[in-house]
């Protein structure tokens, strides 16, 4: 055989071998392929290619096997039990730029789908070699690398301790400062994902100096970075005042706000989030934000969302108006409890309807005026619904009793707690009849009102315990008024006086 046929042969095996992997890589795309390659052993087949002479078939092998792991955590298993892991991470050390994007590739599919496999390409050294990628000087190994690193910090603390271990943290705060937008996407990302999980990784971050140069991108006009940025402040606020405090000192407000009118969704969200992070902690933090303006737009945003990125918002309310007086009245004067009583009535969800109902108990618990603001806005009756519907979920039932003894144990309006003497079981109705106990002595114009709107009639039919605080409310209300009039209004009364006609023996 001569030397060209012996050069012809090879050339064809190098064709085959670029191919094959080229249409596995191609198959692995679709989903329908996925289980037919799988059970052809592709794996195996293409594990010898990851160390192949020509890099371009090396890259593409990489590229498969990713697209491989990402479709499932059984493929992806696969892979570590194939001791595909170590020989990948060797080659990310040795090889060129676009074989170590493949590869990190595919150490990140693998990592995403759970902790122990997330562990599993830590135990074969992956993040010494992801943080040396992240020095490269091509930004798409940087990309790749952070983005793996995120995908292994997101679980748990522990795997978030080893990556910051391993010194990732000072260099994804350079990669954020890098102009490439895709590295500032992907480094924001990742430095969320360590920072989520206690106040000491989050401090790691903000030592790093990483508050600052995630301030700077917040009025970036890209709003895939600004999730990111405002995801990554917000899961740095919510750990600690101290934290929380430092994000306000970069001077964010009043500027994010327009963010809240930002066409992204989910870049609405998330300031919303880091403003309810923010505002759980203090009366001082939460009364900066409303100082800024941060209630008010928050009540817009509400208006103009539906579903789930409500949440935040009717949070972040909820928690300004907990701490204080003060703050639950700059809720009501910018018009929150209508918007709030707007979403319980149009949302299905059960967790945002129970979010709501707590809201409401913590804007009306401080006072008759702040009660009856929730009342007057019709709310009571709804949240009575929600306690009492044996469709709600358990959290919804005890969210809206809560709130409801709450408002009621403040609320001295009576025309919102009149309906309630019909519906309400014994443990809610103490509580409405308790507030008339105290209302009805000291106003003449209510109990007229009282008697004839059926109310005292009502409460002579209510059947409570003797000696109990029910009673004790029902014999305060009694009291107001003259016993001919209890009497006539007691059931039975009508009766007896028919009776006495019977039997009366005119003279």
């Amino acid at each position: 055989m001569s030397q060209r046929q012996v050069l012809q042969v090879f050339e064809q095996y190098q064709k085959a071998r670029t191919q094959f992997v080229q249409t596995v890589a191609e198959l692995a795309t679709r989903p329908q392929n996925i289980e037919t390659l799988q059970n052809a052993g592709v794996m195996s087949l293409l594990r010898p290619l990851l160390l192949d002479a020509v890099p371009t078939i090396q890259q593409t092998a990489a590229l498969a096997l990713g697209r491989l792991a990402n479709y499932n955590d059984d493929l992806a298993e696969a892979i570590v039990k194939a001791d595909i892991l170590p020989q990948l991470v060797y080659s990310l050390a040795e090889q060129n730029r676009f074989y170590k994007k493949a590869a990190a590739f595919v150490l990140r599919a693998v990592a995403k789908h759970s902790a122990e496999l997330a562990q599993a390409v830590v135990d074969c050294g992956a993040l010494d070699a992801l943080v040396i990628s992240l020095e490269e000087f091509d930004p798409g190994v940087k990309e790749a690398a952070a983005w793996a690193l995120g995908y292994i910090a997101r679980h748990n603390g522990q795997l978030a301790q080893a990556v910051v271990d391993a010194g990732t943290v000072p260099l994804l705060v350079l990669c954020i400062q890098e102009p490439e937008i895709a590295l500032k996407r992907i480094a924001a990302s990742t430095l969320s994902d360590i920072a989520k999980h206690s106040p000491e990784l989050a401090q790691t971050v903000v030592d790093t100096g990483a508050i600052a140069h995630l301030a700077q991108m917040t009025l970036n006009p890209d709003a895939k970075l600004k999730r990111q940025v405002f995801s990554a402040l917000g899961q740095i606020s919510k750990h600690s005042v101290d934290l929380a405090e430092m994000v306000v000192e970069a001077e964010i407000f009043p500027a994010v706000l327009s963010s809240l009118k930002d066409p992204d969704e989910y870049v609405k969200k998330n300031v919303t989030t880091m403003m309810r992070e923010i505002t759980k902690h203090t009366p001082e933090l939460s009364q900066m934000i409303v100082n800024a303006g941060g209630v008010a737009a928050v009540i817009d945003y509400l208006g103009e969302s539906r579903g789930n990125v409500r949440l935040p918002g009717i949070m972040m309310l909820g928690y300004v108006a907990a701490h204080s007086e003060n703050l639950a009245m700059a809720v009501i004067v910018s018009k929150g409890v209508p918007q709030l009583a707007i979403c319980l009535a149009e949302e299905s969800e059960d967790h945002i309807k129970a979010a709501t109902a707590w809201a409401f108990g913590q804007i009306g618990r401080h006072t008759p005026e702040h009660a009856r603001a929730v009342a007057a806005a019709n709310v009571l009756p709804k949240l009575l619904n929600l306690y009492l519907d044996t469709q709600s979920s358990e959290d919804l039932q005890v969210k809206a009793k809560k709130a409801l003894k709450s408002v009621l144990q403040k609320c001295t309006y009576l025309p919102a707690l009149e309906p309630l003497l019909y519906e309400a079981p014994s443990n809610i109705l103490k509580h409405v009849i308790c507030q008339f106990s105290k209302v009805l002595p000291h106003d003449s114009k209510a109990r007229r009102l009282f008697v004839t709107s059926g109310g005292l009639k009502k409460v002579q039919e209510i059947k409570a315990e003797p000696g109990s605080i029910l009673q004790e409310h029902i014999n305060a209300i009694n009291n107001c008024y003259p016993e001919e009039i209890v009497r006539y209004y007691s059931p039975g009364y009508s009766e007896a006086l028919l009776e006495r006609v019977e039997n009366y023996q005119p003279a």
